[in-house]
């Protein structure tokens, strides 16, 4: 018996991010016992025969990546109705569990927030949790980069439109002595840690125009690429850039499951704040050539990119 045609699009509706659930439905509801067999036959990716026992049965991989591609769009539609205050406490704990891999997640939290949303999460996560979120990272991060993580999540800052370039311009100064000195970690120098945690993001904006001037080279390029503290700069200093960043990441063909997981994170905690969301659509267009709504139709699948396609829309 020949293997009917829509089945050859069948494998196309189960791999990658997402599900294509009406693909499912009409091939595999609609299908009979013997397609069925040859589909399993012919999916030797998916399915491995056993010859002593004369059947053909499910990769473990296999059913590994279907539970995940099916929970995408179920993990999108609970983390939307969540409350925003609720998702980011959530989140730190996550981030606390998973180890110091995991430490940019807290550093995003805290640095792309404004000043109430992250006070919010503080709260949320008393009530969660029962201790709070200073408590929490303090006795779970160790090393160089307690003392930045714990200034960033207890930071209160100013969001007004004053800004006294004369203090931006020394501070500017110590963020460049600081970047170029060697011995002690940069993130652990009292001065570096009062700067990043506690002055406005216009403040470095302004800060960020100084040190570029006196060191004649980008603040951004000055530190790791991969460092905590780099990734702290990037969200204060250059939001749209980080989340596009981090949206390409999580949409490349060979990222891993957690990378992947970064597309849901995004969506569901921007796409309520329309002007940024707007930021990150322009920025990842003039980084990748492409629209964010394009690249989203190309690579998702089913429900889970019609949800993410939804909650894009809400900033048109």
């Amino acid at each position: 018996m020949a293997l009917p045609l829509e089945f050859e699009s069948l494998t196309e509706a189960i791999s990658g991010m997402g599900v294509d659930e009406n693909a499912l439905i009409s091939t595999l509801g609609k299908s009979q016992k013997e397609h069925r067999k040859l589909f399993r036959k012919a999916s030797k990716s998916f399915f491995v025969e056993d010859e002593e026992r004369a059947f053909e049965k499910c990769h473990d991989h296999f059913v590994r990546h279907l539970k995940l591609e099916f929970s995408r769009f179920n993990n999108a539609v609970v983390m939307w109705a969540m409350h925003p205050w609720e998702r980011d406490a959530r989140l730190v704990k996550k981030a606390l569990k998973k180890g110091e891999e995991a430490y940019n997640l807290i550093v995003e939290v805290s640095c792309t927030r404004s000043a109430e949303d992250l006070l919010g999460a503080r709260k949320a996560y008393h009530s969660l949790f029962d201790q709070s979120m200073e408590e929490d990272i303090a006795s779970h991060v160790h090393g160089p980069h307690r003392k930045l993580l714990v200034g960033l999540v207890s930071a209160y800052r100013y969001e007004g439109n004053k800004v006294k370039d004369d203090s931006a311009k020394s501070e500017a100064k110590i963020l460049a002595e600081a970047v170029a000195s060697s011995g002690e970690e940069v993130v652990e120098k009292d001065e570096v840690v009062r700067i990043l945690t506690t002055r406005s993001k216009l403040h470095l904006q302004h800060l960020y125009k100084h040190f570029n001037e006196i060191k004649g080279s980008d603040f951004l390029g000055g530190v790791s690429q991969s460092s905590l503290l780099n990734e702290a700069l990037l969200c204060l200093l250059k939001p749209a850039v980080y989340f596009s960043k981090i949206l390409e990441a999580s949409l490349n063909k060979d990222a891993d499951k957690t990378t992947k997981k970064w597309l849901t994170r995004v969506f569901v905690t921007r796409a309520d704040h329309s002007d940024e969301m707007n930021e990150i659509k322009e920025e990842f267009n003039n980084l990748y050539g492409e629209t964010l709504a394009q690249r989203i139709q190309e690579k998702i699948k089913g429900n889970y990119r019609d949800f993410l396609l939804t909650l894009l829309s809400k900033s048109d």
